[in-house]
C-alpha cells in the first residue's frame, strides 16, 4: 500500500520532462481548439452575464434597463423609494383620489426625496452606520407603503 501511495505521488508531481511535453501539445492542439472554444466561451460569458443582470433586476423589482440606475450598497432601497414615488404619483393623479390622498401623496413625495439623499449619503459611512441608516430608512419606507396601500385600497 505504501509503495502503491509513493508511486501516485511520484506520478502527480510535475517535472521539467512533463511540462515540456505539455507545452509541445498545446503548441499543437491550442491553433486548432482556440478558434472553437474562444466564440463558445464569449457567448457563454455574455449569456451568463445576462442572467445575472435578469436576477439582479428582479431582485430590486425593476426592469433590466432600468438596472443602471440603481448601484452600490443602497440600490435595493434606491428601488423601493422609486417605485413608491411613482405609487404616491399615480395616488395623487387618480380620479378617486380626494383631498386627502393628494396630501398624503404631496407630503410622501418630499419624504422621499430626503429618504434618497440619505440613501445616497449613506454609501460613504462606515458599514455599522450605514446598515443602521439603511435599516431606519427601510422601516420609514415600510410605514409608507403600508400608507399608500391603505389609501389605494389594498
Amino acid at each position: 500500500m505504501a509503495r502503491k501511495a509513493k508511486q501516485l505521488e511520484g506520478e502527480a508531481r510535475i517535472t521539467p520532462k512533463k511540462a515540456k511535453n505539455a507545452i509541445a501539445v498545446a503548441k499543437v492542439i491550442g491553433p486548432v481548439v482556440i478558434p472553437i472554444v474562444a466564440p463558445l466561451a464569449v457567448r457563454a460569458a455574455g449569456t451568463a452575464r445576462e442572467l445575472y443582470d435578469r436576477y439582479q433586476a428582479r431582485k430590486l423589482g425593476v426592469a433590466v434597463d432600468q438596472l443602471g440606475e440603481y448601484t452600490g450598497r443602497g440600490a435595493a432601497l434606491h428601488a423601493r423609494i422609486a417605485g413608491l414615488a411613482q405609487g404616491c404619483e399615480d395616488l395623487r393623479t387618480s380620479e378617486k383620489a380626494t383631498p386627502a390622498d393628494v396630501e398624503f401623496a404631496k407630503s410622501a413625495a418630499g419624504t422621499l426625496e430626503q429618504l434618497s439623499a440619505t440613501v445616497r449619503a449613506a454609501e460613504r459611512m462606515p458599514a455599522a452606520r450605514r446598515k443602521s441608516a439603511h435599516r431606519a430608512i427601510a422601516g420609514e419606507l415600510e410605514r409608507l407603503e403600508g400608507q399608500l396601500l391603505h389609501r389605494l385600497g389594498i
